[in-house]
């Protein structure tokens, strides 16, 4: 297998996109990148999508896309993996680099939300859970999120006002990154006083939905130094499932597949979590980055929210996360997410994250999860330069 190294990044902002298709998205995200890497042809696309069908009739995203960035005769295909689709994109275009089988790769995460706000949304939103024996209930996906949140309140003593720390830190990161959605800090006072969604789950512990597409180039690192002096190295990649349904797991307080791949992406690159200098964890709810950080190695079982009420999550902590603002106030296009994480943590380690800069960070981690932990993507980059 060979090293792989990042050598072209790009991202819209996140936001409400009504003048933009998932063509034009995608094509944005994808020609910056390919800019930022100095390259016109590509050997493979990996689109990350996850509503495309639903909400914008159109699947096949794949050839749609190489064809309107003017990458006809390359090998294209759609990959699907719930909220984790843009991360199991960039592992496909990982693999193929690193199996020899392509030299220039590209994976582009694009997603459409904000065209349907109401059931048709919910309903999508929901096929990450299992049709047969969660969806057919009724549940939507933020009570499944509220139902998870609730156990782990009542398993390990903890009131919701222990998780206002994610959703501050979050929004507070925001305000430095011109691509986030909601770039305004919040109060303590305002994450307790946010209206409830889903019991215990509040306006202010949920990410927003948004419009939005990021994209990587990636080529052999022998060759990176070819196309640019900033090349960020893919130290550790690794995907892993647990069952689809909340019920048919173990312990539904355990994100399995997050630790079984983090495991798995340590011992690739060869660190643990002590060498991780900054963590993009997936925050679409406050839960899932106290459970994050507990599966990932960062915290003791039950105690991911000591983290964040310590202070050890900010830019100036022991670990820091959501460092241009997460999920939580960057925004979540969903299909787009993962990529958006790898962005930004390519900003960081390139020295390019402007006001949210971390000072010497040199390795830094991105989780992506799909559904309620069913298939979660960890990656680890290094600094290079």
């Amino acid at each position: 297998m060979r090293d792989v190294s990042i050598i072209g990044i790009g991202q819209t902002p996140a936001g409400e996109h009504w003048d933009r298709s998932l063509r034009h998205l995608a094509y944005d995200a994808l020609a910056a990148a390919m800019r930022d890497a100095g390259v016109e042809r590509a050997d493979a696309l990996y689109v990350g999508n996850m509503l495309s069908g639903e909400i914008s009739g159109q699947a096949h995203l794949g050839a749609l896309v190489a064809d309107f960035a003017g990458l006809r005769g390359a090998e294209a295909v759609k990959v699907e993996a719930a909220c984790a689709s843009a991360a199991a994109a960039f592992r496909q275009a990982y693999i193929g680099v690193a199996s020899g089988l392509q030299d220039i790769a590209i994976a582009v995460g694009v997603e459409k939300m904000t065209d349907d706000v109401g059931s048709k949304l919910t309903a999508g939103l929901a096929s990450a859970a299992d049709a047969d024996y969660e969806v057919i209930h009724g549940i939507s996906f933020v009570a499944l999120n509220a139902l998870i949140m609730q156990r782990y309140m009542h398993e390990y003593h903890v009131q919701r006002e222990d998780f206002a720390n994610f959703a501050i830190n979050a929004h507070a990161n925001g305000v430095g990154n011109p691509n986030a959605r909601f770039r305004e800090a919040i109060s303590r006072e305002a994450f307790l006083k946010s209206n409830m969604v889903a019991t215990p789950i509040g306006l202010l512990d949920a990410s927003p939905m948004a419009d939005g597409a990021a994209a990587v180039v990636l080529c052999p690192t022998e060759q990176a130094r070819e196309f640019t002096e900033n090349a960020v190295r893919v130290a550790g990649s690794a995907l892993a499932i647990d069952s689809l349904s909340v019920h048919d797991r173990r312990d539904p307080l355990w994100l399995q597949a997050a630790e079984t791949s983090a495991q798995k992406a340590y011992r690739q690159a060869g660190v643990g979590p002590q060498d991780i200098d900054f963590f993009e964890l997936h925050d679409a709810f406050t839960i899932m980055a106290a459970l994050s950080l507990e599966a990932s190695g960062f915290a003791g079982r039950g105690k991911g929210t000591w983290l964040a009420r310590d202070g050890e999550i900010t830019p100036q902590g022991k670990i820091p996360i959501a460092t241009r603002g997460g999920l939580k106030a960057r925004g979540h296009p969903v299909g787009a997410t993962g990529l958006y994480q790898i962005v930004e943590a390519a900003q960081q380690l390139r020295g390019e994250a402007g006001d949210n800069q971390l000072a010497n960070a040199r390795l830094g981690m991105t989780q992506n999860i799909g559904g309620s932990g069913a298939t979660i993507v960890t990656h680890i980059f290094e600094r290079v330069h």
